[in-house]
């Protein structure tokens, strides 16, 4: 930045800009000094980037903090979180008084350890495992160019901000985001490095020689190298990322960790631990911060409130634009309407085909054509797939492509990038106006667990396509065949886990899914045909109930088959068998044990029965005791799959008719 423009900020400015940022620093080291608890370092080495970045172009309304047009700001260091706590407060967040402060890192306070989503109010995204935070980022800031493509400069035009850490750059999901936005050319993305050359274990050189900056031109980013601590470079940096927006923009600020600290400034021991007070006591003379703790000066304060004035300012012009504008009314239906009542429709009237022509066909084909359906009646849900389009099945008639530079289509072609493409949804999903589903393998759900996780937890409705989800894909054998996955994905808290036994449950599950309006949902689907095994056509979502009795037993059962998905046709002609041998089975379809879980007692009761149990499906036993109860039986995997045709792979590891028939005499005899 010029002196002049430097000299004539200056004289707008009520306080020296230094005390702006100290502030952050004196916030961050007093907080963490209280709970003896949490990360100074980063806070106080970057507080001057953070001032620069929120004092100068940061568009936000702590007023309103939803404003659909606000700038985002992503912390993925989300150790850090002091630096952004220290923000709210003096940018005035009605939810951020100083008592929160004194009370970080203390249960019930908004103030967690780690940025959480919806526990403090401007909190775009939950940042825990690092690169998570600037992946998701990636998300945001392609959402923002869709919505572009969709309203206009008028109604969409900010930016995504992050700030990212060594750690942040070292994880591999880092790699699949900056290939991703260098791609698809994301130029309202600026990720600000904190390069202090810290980790926990020490100099980042004991681990890493990469040249970041060459890394980030590789794939397709803009790229700057500035002083961390100087106003000026910041300042400049920043403005040239806004003005030259035809590329992401990685802004490498080398800082000094635990900046002001006297002994710890530079050094791994600023990183993850309180400063202590004799050091707190150097730092404040050293920065000529002679206030008390948590005290700011109401000048500094005051001066601190300005952006949010500015902000709010931008917010009212905003909504006179939207007022004014001829796509107004559609934008307010894409961010704020609801298209529940046409997505229902367009399911239950392909339901109802469904049962008049009764398709065989495999729970993914079944998962396109009510997608197509979906598709359709909507234009905000947004598919993709991780370089599995035409075997997920996740792209319907009329969907065009992301490009990049061309930012109007609706589908998103990730690449071989699970992580990516489940940090991406996030994000999407996040930012507003779009529906996001992605479609992979299940066994490959590993790779983007993390990002499912960070979905669950932050309540998101993201749609995990995730299809192949047995050993019913046969011949590509064990390292592609799931047997874990569905219990390791059922346990994790406030995920929807799918798995449809024929079309029909196909399409109620999707319905089921879309109405989660606060959680996410997986769709394990079949390779693999089957055959449409409701009989009674009706209105009402089963499978949206979680479970239900599919066929119910001529008379008191003497036993109860439970199964999902493709094992589901086994235990119907196992309950055939034995009833042409005077046995009384039930069949019961569980295609969402989540679901199930939330009906009342009598519902459930009704459904299992007091029979016997047996549980079927083609993977690993883990979970179905609490259905089958501590005597119940089970067929299905006791170890990893082979490379085989699947019907034999369904005989070679016993997951057949006869199986679940015999197992049943076996239950009925014992009891």
């Amino acid at each position: 930045m010029s002196e002049a423009l430097l000299a004539q900020r200056a004289a707008n400015q009520a306080v020296p800009f230094c005390d702006m940022a100290n502030a952050i620093r004196a916030l961050a080291m007093d907080s963490v000094e209280k709970a003896k608890s949490g990360h100074p370092g980063m806070p106080m080495g970057m507080a001057d980037v953070a001032t620069v970045l929120f004092a100068e172009y940061m568009n936000i309304d702590p007023a309103d903090p939803a404003w659909p047009d606000r700038d985002r700001f992503v912390l993925s260091a989300g150790h850090g979180s002091m630096l952004q706590y220290a923000l709210h407060y003096l940018l005035g967040y009605e939810d951020m008084p100083i008592e929160q402060l004194q009370q970080f890192r203390q249960l019930g306070a908004k103030t967690a350890g780690h940025p959480e989503y919806g526990h403090a109010l401007g909190i775009e995204t939950t940042t825990g495992p690092l690169g998570q935070g600037i992946a998701t980022a990636v998300g945001m800031a392609l959402a923002e160019r869709m919505m572009n493509a969709r309203h206009g400069d008028d109604l969409v035009d900010h930016y995504t901000y992050v700030i990212a850490g060594d750690g942040c750059l070292m994880e591999g999901i880092s790699h699949e985001a900056i290939d991703m936005a260098g791609h698809l050319k994301l130029g309202k993305l600026v990720v600000l490095w904190d390069d202090n050359h810290i980790s926990i274990d020490g100099s980042t050189d004991l681990s890493t020689s990469t040249d970041q900056l060459r890394r980030f031109e590789a794939a397709g980013w803009n790229v700057a190298r500035v002083d961390g601590h100087n106003e000026g470079d910041i300042s400049e940096a920043i403005a040239r990322a806004r003005t030259h927006g035809d590329k992401p923009w990685l802004i490498a600020c080398r800082t000094t960790i635990g900046f002001g600290a006297p002994t710890r400034a530079g050094t791994s021991k600023a990183h993850g631990e309180a400063l202590g007070p004799e050091e707190i006591a150097g730092a404040r003379e050293k920065l000529g911060w002679p206030y008390p703790p948590f005290v700011v000066p109401q000048p500094i304060l005051s001066e601190w409130r300005k952006v949010s004035a500015r902000g709010a300012q931008a917010h009212a012009q905003w909504k006179t634009r939207l007022a004014a504008s001829s796509k107004g009314p559609s934008f307010k239906d894409q961010v704020f309407g609801d298209a529940s009542k046409e997505i229902d429709a367009a399911l239950t009237e392909l339901k109802a085909k469904q049962f008049v022509e009764k398709p065989k066909i495999a729970t993914r084909k079944a998962s396109e054509i009510a997608l197509t359906a979906i598709n359709g009646a909507c234009d905000v849900t947004v598919g993709g797939s991780a370089d599995l389009t035409h075997s997920n099945l996740t792209i319907t008639k009329g969907m065009e492509p992301v490009r990049p530079g061309a930012y109007g289509g609706r589908y998103i072609h990730y690449g071989v990038r699970e992580h990516i493409m489940g940090a991406a949804m996030n994000g999407i999903a996040l930012h507003g106006g779009f529906i996001p589903y992605g479609g992979t393998f299940l066994v490959f759900s590993d790779y983007a667990r993390g990002a499912i996780r960070l979905s669950a937890l932050m309540g998101q409705r993201v749609i995990y396509v995730l299809t192949h989800d047995s050993i019913g894909l046969g011949e590509d054998g064990p390292t592609h065949q799931p047997v874990e996955h569905l219990a390791a994905l059922r346990v994790m808290p406030n995920l929807l886990v799918f798995r449809p036994a024929d079309a029909i449950e196909t399409t109620e599950c999707w319905q089921a899914a879309l109405a989660a309006t606060s959680a996410p949902s997986v769709l394990a689907l079949s390779r693999q045909a089957l055959p449409a095994l409701r009989v009674n056509a009706g209105d009402e979502n089963l499978s949206a109930k979680g479970a239900y009795v599919l066929r119910e037993a001529e008379g008191e059962r003497d036993v109860t088959l439970l199964a999902t998905g493709s094992e589901v046709e086994l235990t119907v002609a196992a309950a055939e068998m034995l009833a042409r041998e005077g046995v009384k089975a039930a069949v019961v379809s569980m295609p969402c044990w989540e679901l199930f879980e939330r009906q009342n007692d009598d519902y459930r009761r009704s459904v299992l029965g007091s029979a016997p149990r047996v549980a079927v499906e083609a993977a690993l036993r883990f979970g179905w005791d609490r259905w089958i109860g501590d005597n119940g039986a089970f067929v299905g995997m006791h170890g990893f799959g082979a490379s085989a045709p699947a019907g034999d792979l369904y005989k070679h590891f016993g997951v057949t008719t006869d199986a679940v028939v015999a197992q049943a005499k076996k239950m009925i005899a014992k009891n």
